[in-house]
């Protein structure tokens, strides 16, 4: 078996007869000699743990202090000169397993390196130092398995890219196994993408969830995401309404509504007096949206008024005197699933003649056209996410039906293809190359938004590991050092609203 740039290639030869599941995963293991490696690794863990022979520690010495990275191609021999240098006794005879059962992945060395073949060949698997010889040597502890989680997820989407699907199931099963060694977020992302990679393995339909809404409404709750995002978006509304007596917001996002009510309040503040707010829901919202707004507005002395269309297509101005804003809080990725949709959103929008449109989006690219790619974007994003999570949140249902709202989100990324996978979230990059060529120029959210929104933070779960961060005239909001929301706001380039 010969290795080029970090992965495995064989010959067809050597092919012949080779476990799918070690190939998978960088090892060439015939199924006829599985036994003989189950065998191997349990003498070599029961030396390891008696400490090699009774009057010479030197090898266990060796292996404790080394920092070593050597995974042989070949691991039958390996094991077997492992176990010569250790002086160990050989083990009785016994019964092998069956070759359909592969030697638990647990004691499986780390996948190999293909940087340094010499170095490769000096070096032999790393063990943990130790201030003193332990009583018990554990051969992969919770980090190593840690590592070896991501590697089999890595490993079976290249499976599923290259339609290895008998590699991939063998690879789903032990995803299973490795899942339950983690715990925290690490164990809950790492379950919801095995999970999606069952479905597309199996294929096992993806159906939308009819409490989607009530889902939304638990990940608003728990953390910070969507009230920065309607926040942000709110107040580069707010500045582009300064001076309009009459303000009329149509919303692709409308739901239950719940970014509008801060958004009134602003308003009926406003030195003058508010402007006259009218309201167009564009697509799904709760029936009664529209009422607890109406009754809210009555409280403020706000005028308003409320309607709900499908689509754009009838969506029209119905005063040309008030000033347009069109908002889109996660929602313009979804029309990337019919070719062409998102193009003829924007046309729509530029006929509404807009003061400024507010786009919420988050920061990733899990649209591209090469599966393993966009497997790998999607663990990174949504591990991140997860982790953001853990210390959100206090345990409960809120925090569960969030991370279910989460999970469906990662099994449509990767269990579904075509009109399906509506999940297609894409970069602010490539959201103003995609504004750029429908006519719209940036217009930069304020340092005052920048500041607002640091404040909101500090008073949500105290703001620690969330980072706001302003970057080409857009506001992020990420976890640690990775960005994982985006708020932009555009208007018509060349000054066209009115």
């Amino acid at each position: 078996m010969k290795r080029d740039g970090g992965k495995a290639k064989m010959s067809p030869a050597d092919d012949a007869g080779v476990d799918e599941l070690l190939a998978a995963l960088g090892y060439k293991v015939r199924s006829s000699d599985m036994a003989d490696v189950a065998q191997k690794l349990e003498h070599l863990e029961m030396a390891m743990v008696s400490g090699g022979a009774p009057d010479d520690n030197s090898v266990l010495t060796h292996l404790a202090s080394e920092t070593i990275h050597y995974n042989p191609s070949d691991l039958s021999s390996w094991l077997e000169t492992m176990l010569s240098e250790l002086n160990a006794p050989p083990l009785p005879p016994k019964d092998p397993p069956s070759s359909s059962s592969p030697p638990p992945p647990a004691l499986l060395p780390d996948p190999p390196s293909a940087a340094d073949p010499a170095a490769r060949d000096k070096k032999r698997p790393r063990r943990p130092a130790a201030p003193e010889p332990p009583s018990q040597v554990v051969l992969l502890d919770s980090q190593e398995s840690g590592i070896r989680l991501v590697h089999s997820l890595m490993a079976c989407a290249e499976a599923v890219q290259q339609d290895n699907l008998k590699a991939a199931e063998s690879l789903v099963k032990q995803i299973g196994v490795l899942t339950m060694s983690q715990a925290g977020a690490m164990r809950k992302v790492a379950t919801f993408f095995a999970e999606a990679l069952a479905r597309r393995v199996y294929r096992v339909p993806f159906e939308s969830a009819f409490y989607e809404n009530v889902l939304e409404m638990h990940f608003y709750e728990s953390c910070p995401y969507l009230k920065f995002a309607h926040f942000t978006a709110n107040q580069a509304i707010l500045e582009a309404a300064a001076g309009e007596t009459s303000l009329h917001v149509f919303d692709f996002s409308m739901k239950q509504g719940q970014q509008w009510p801060a958004l009134m309040q602003a308003l009926a503040l406003r030195p003058g007096g508010p402007p006259a707010f009218r309201l167009t829901a564009v697509g799904p919202a709760e029936d009664n949206a529209g009422w607890r707004l109406a009754r809210l507005a009555d409280t403020m002395r706000v005028e308003f008024n409320y309607r709900a269309v499908p689509d754009l297509a009838p969506a029209r101005r119905d005063d040309d005197r008030a000033a347009v804003a069109v908002n889109a809080v996660l929602e313009l990725h979804k029309l990337l699933a019919k070719p062409g949709a998102v193009e003829a959103a924007l046309e729509s929008v530029r006929a509404l003649r807009p003061k400024i449109v507010t786009i919420v989006e988050q920061e990733a690219n899990h649209n591209g056209p090469v599966f393993a790619e966009r497997f790998n974007e999607a663990l990174h994003y949504y591990s991140s996410m997860f982790d953001s999570l853990e210390g959100a949140a206090e345990a409960g249902e809120t925090q569960v039906m969030t991370e279910v709202y989460l999970g469906r989100q990662i099994c449509n990324v990767v269990a579904c293809e075509g009109a399906d996978r509506t999940e297609r979230h894409e970069t602010a990059a490539q959201w103003r190359a995609r504004m750029g060529a429908a006519g719209f120029e940036p217009v930069p959210i304020g340092s005052n938004a920048f500041k607002q929104a640091s404040m909101l933070l500090a008073v949500f779960a105290g703001g620690d590991g969330y980072r706001v961060e302003e970057k080409d005239g857009c506001l992020m909001l990420g976890w640690q050092t990775r960005p994982l929301i985006t708020t932009s706001a555009w208007r018509l380039a060349g000054g066209a609203a009115s």
